[in-house]
């Protein structure tokens, strides 16, 4: 009999074992803010040097001819604005892992193997979102224009297409994870394809939702393509 209760309570222990207080949980998540604003704030440093190149190509690549800035301050906060924006992206593999670990202790053991490939789904995901923006850019800057009344020219600043363009930027790739949210939440037995099947209506009126609140712009298409 102690042989076999033997190896139940080695399973026990392994479960007690993984457990965390709540003063370690607060640490890991301590741990794991500092990591990732630790990586942000150097891979902004280091953009801000080659800022005003992706700034001229975000320009180039909206297909507008010519911008304005109207505040003395405007070119400093542009590109001090697009060393952040580029921050994130370029950290995110950072961010994301360390997002994973935190969230890991809390899985089953079959569960936590899957935490490799999601941090390199999750980062796939945002960057292929982040990639289809950019391509998407021209195509969105059209269909905006194509509301022009006759005679009117665009007199637009750098801030307000800058804002526009990472506004975008950023929507497409939260929209990304989306496959890998639904994976999840269907791993962890949250959802299912037969419950998501069955509210389907819901969840197409809470994309529309998103999609307006995410995407800027006040025409009904640029939350379409989003």
């Amino acid at each position: 009999m102690a042989l076999l209760s033997r190896p139940a309570r080695l399973r026990a222990a392994s479960v007690d074992d993984t457990r965390m207080s709540v003063m370690e949980h607060l640490e890991a998540l301590r741990r794991a803010l500092i990591i990732s604003i630790v990586a942000w704030v150097v891979v902004t440093a280091v953009a801000f040097f080659f800022s005003g190149q992706v700034f001229q190509f975000l320009v180039e690549r909206s297909g507008l001819h010519q911008v304005y800035f109207t505040a003395p301050t405007d070119p400093f906060t542009l590109k001090l604005k697009v060393s952040l924006y580029l921050g994130i992206v370029i950290a995110s593999p950072i961010i994301f892992q360390h997002a994973w670990w935190f969230v890991s202790p809390g899985l089953h053991i079959h569960e936590k193997r899957l935490i490799l490939p999601l941090i390199l789904a999750t980062t796939l995901f945002f960057l292929m979102g982040v990639g289809f923006a950019l391509f998407a850019l021209p195509l969105i800057i059209r269909v905006l224009f194509g509301f022009e009344f006759p005679g009117l020219a665009p007199l637009i600043t750098a801030g307000e297409l800058l804002s526009f363009i990472l506004g975008i930027v950023l929507a497409f790739g939260i929209v990304f994870e989306l496959p890998v949210v639904l994976y999840t939440l269907g791993i962890l037995r949250i959802i299912s394809s037969r419950w998501l099947w069955k509210h389907r209506a819901y969840w197409l009126i809470a994309l529309g939702l998103i999609a307006n609140i995410m995407t800027p712009g006040a025409d009904p298409f640029t939350p379409l393509i989003a």
